[in-house]
């Protein structure tokens, strides 16, 4: 586990009953604590550093909820990353529902926080209600994360006042690629009051942490000390107080060109390439399958 995770309060047992459980052994462990929003709050306070990564599956979710990453956010960067699309604009909430609901049903301790996808609530709050909502019931989605700023004051209100956590996204925003001339880097110059004027509405409207995307490090730690609210970075500095990247980036299994603030940890393409030839040369050799491997 990681270092907060001596420290979260203790959480009572739901008091109307479950369904299986899923947040102890069948040895009779002691039951895990799931992440809420109030322990990166209190993460914070402490001067704790948090880690996010994307996930959109089963085995990506029980792996890393097992490596101990506190949030795992199912993005609508699955529009480029699963469904084979260039951009995350495609994606529709149909296509994301089910892949919100693979991560909730194997993460037994990270929060799950799904995005909510371009057109699902631009348009007024009610509509971005009635999207979050599906994420919620269908999805037992933990909280959702929309992107905008100043604009979207109202949307966040709405879901939070309507009991639906939201993780809001400011700097560089992915949806408004066309609007913002291509990904480009946020708040330089004159441009850094807004970042700061954007992050603090979030949090005025009852955002829970905001991420900075493409963000200068000096304004992205400007905003982390001007709010309360957890900060997430992503190309946004060391100064915020949590890091998310898409899995595919930080491990290697997407190849080419990676934007400069991935890091990669691993060579997970060249890993199951090199399996899949030792396959294919097994078969083509007739060495697979062996007596073992028969019945």
């Amino acid at each position: 586990m990681t270092s907060g995770s001596t420290h979260m309060s203790t959480e009572e047992t739901p008091p109307y009953g479950s369904g299986a459980s899923t947040s102890s052994t069948a040895s009779g462990a002691a039951p895990i604590k799931r992440i809420r929003t109030h322990h990166l709050r209190e993460m914070k306070q402490r001067g704790e550093k948090f880690a996010m990564l994307t996930a959109y599956e089963q085995y990506a979710a029980q792996t890393f909820d097992e490596a101990g990453i506190e949030v795992l956010l199912v993005g609508d960067s699955a529009s480029n990353n699963v469904f084979g699309n260039e951009t995350s604009l495609p994606v529709t909430v149909d296509e994301l529902i089910p892949l919100v609901r693979a991560v909730t049903r194997s993460a037994r301790r990270a929060l799950v926080v799904a995005d909510l996808p371009f057109g699902s609530y631009q348009a007024s709050p009610e509509q971005a209600y009635l999207t979050a909502v599906r994420f919620m019931k269908e999805a037992n989605a933990h909280a959702v994360k929309l992107e905008g700023g100043v604009e979207m004051a109202p949307q966040v209100r709405k879901l939070t006042e309507g009991g639906i956590p939201v993780m809001a996204h400011i700097g560089f925003t992915p949806q408004s690629e066309h609007n913002l001339g291509g990904y480009r880097v946020q708040g330089r110059g004159d441009a850094a009051a807004k970042v700061v004027a954007e992050a603090r509405a979030m949090e005025e409207s009852g955002a829970f942490a905001v991420v900075m995307e493409m963000v200068p490090g000096a304004v992205a730690a400007e905003v982390t000390t001007a709010v309360s609210i957890p900060t997430i970075g992503i190309g946004a500095g060391v100064e915020c107080d949590g890091q998310v990247l898409v899995w595919q980036d930080a491990f290697g299994l997407r190849t080419g060109r990676m934007p400069r603030f991935v890091k990669q940890y691993a060579d997970l393409h060249g890993v199951l390439l090199q399996a899949a030839r030792d396959y294919a040369a097994d078969v083509k050799a007739g060495t697979f399958p062996t007596p073992d491997h028969t019945f």
